[in-house]
């Protein structure tokens, strides 16, 4: 069957999520990392107090938390299939450049570069691409978007399959 303008591939382009919502998406996964962090160094304040520095040397707790954060995301990521809480929340998704699901070792890789410090700044611009996302070929889109495209695409091809009927029908 000969595909039709109706019948074409999603323009992921349009299905981008905006910096607004990726920005949203950075606040909640943050403070979620935060509480996370906190919980887990009153847990360990707790049972084993000799655990926790007397000193904090700053660069070093920024790199680790990098490091943790970015290996959080890693594993929801990887877990719920591109959602994090700040995408569901936000209704969107990290998916590869082609609209697949993310793999697992693409959602590591793509959370690994997160740990790149100043990788929060690559975000800013239109259209909001970051290095996590460029450099692992993958891309944040607002569901919303995808599935009124979709609905549209359906529309269209519904349409086109009802004229070919009375068409066809026209000719008998």
């Amino acid at each position: 069957m000969e595909q039709t303008h109706f019948q074409r591939e999603l323009d992921l382009e349009y299905c981008r999520a905006g910096m607004g919502k990726r920005f949203a998406n950075y606040i909640v996964d943050t403070l979620v990392f935060y509480i996370l962090i906190i919980m887990l160094g009153m847990a360990i304040g707790i049972l084993r107090p000799e655990l926790i520095p007397n000193e904090s040397d700053g660069v070093m707790s920024n790199i680790i938390s990098l490091i943790c954060y970015g290996l959080m995301m890693f594993v929801i990521e990887a877990a719920c299939h591109g959602k994090s809480l700040g995408k569901l929340i936000t209704k969107t998704k990290a998916v590869n450049v082609d609209g697949s699901e993310i793999t697992f070792q693409k959602a590591f890789v793509r959370n690994i570069i997160r740990c790149i410090p100043f990788n929060a700044l690559s975000a800013f611009g239109t259209p909001c691409n970051p290095w996590h996302d460029a450099w692992s070929h993958t891309i944040v889109i607002d569901e919303r978007k995808l599935d009124l495209q979709l609905r549209k695409d359906a529309f269209f091809s519904e349409l086109n399959v009802q004229n070919q009927t009375v068409a066809n029908e026209a000719l008998e």
